[in-house]
């Protein structure tokens, strides 16, 4: 019997979302089960996604996993608070870490929860970071088992945590971040993962992403962030390049030999 996994998915594409999932994680194990699930309190007054299979989250069937994973949310701008799942999310919080459950939290979520266990603050980047960047390793984990000095990874988000109030809290280790100093893994007690790149994504993400955002401002590209080490043939944003994928059939691997 495979590893029983639950997945909050609070990303906007969460078609992709869930077959990136799907993907990395039974490719790692191919027996895994996963669930998906989706905050209540977020479609009390708009409807479901269409085609999208998940099911209300419910802390009584999460409490039968091995280990939960909390996605990204293109809401890192927003306060906390103003959140309108946020109570539901805590909630959940609390839940996994009272059971013991073995907890990655990736992007937002992983903001989401350092600033609910250990009030670590997040603030506006002067820019998007949006790219393949290598990573160092500042503290080695089982998690980074297989990856050396220099691994790439995909980030990509609007804001970033505090460092320095995470390098003071002594429960927490900053493990990698990137050479100019955003972070990329950091772990916790209570099997926590804090998981800063997208390392998840496929190689066509990225390109979907820019052209998301593109469409969002009616085409309009000036000032757009545009991803960086990612093609092959950057001026005319072509030939995606899949650079990060040993690092995510290790981590995937290492995270569930883990749990």
């Amino acid at each position: 019997m495979g590893k029983k996994i639950g997945i909050l998915n609070l990303m906007h594409d969460k078609i992709d979302t869930q077959k990136r999932f799907s993907h990395v994680l039974k490719a790692a194990e191919p027996r895994v089960a996963i669930s998906y699930f989706y905050p209540k309190s977020h479609y009390l007054n708009r409807p479901l996604p269409q085609n999208c299979p998940a099911e209300p989250l419910d802390l009584a069937k999460i409490e039968k996993l091995d280990g939960f994973i909390i996605t990204g949310a293109p809401i890192e701008l927003l306060d906390f608070t103003a959140v309108d799942y946020w109570q539901e999310l805590t909630g959940l919080f609390d839940f996994l870490k009272a059971k013991e459950i073995p907890q990655l939290y990736v992007c937002w979520g992983a903001m989401a929860a350092l600033h609910y266990f250990y009030g670590i603050s997040k603030h506006p980047l002067p820019e998007k970071i949006f790219g393949i960047y290598p990573q160092e390793i500042l503290a080695t984990a089982p998690i980074l088992s297989g990856l050396v000095e220099g691994f790439r990874a995909p980030h990509a988000r609007y804001a970033e945590m505090n460092r320095e109030e995470i390098e003071a809290e002594k429960a927490l280790t900053i493990n990698a971040a990137t050479p100019d100093g955003h972070l990329s893994l950091v772990t916790g007690p209570d099997k926590q993962a804090f998981l800063f790149s997208h390392l998840e994504y496929g190689p066509q993400a990225f390109k979907k992403e820019y052209q998301r955002e593109l469409s969002a401002r009616g085409g309009d590209d000036r000032g757009l962030a545009k991803p960086q080490q990612y093609f092959a043939n950057e001026s005319a944003m072509s030939l995606p390049q899949f650079t990060w994928e040993s690092t995510q059939q290790h981590f995937f691997k290492n995270w569930l030999a883990a749990i």
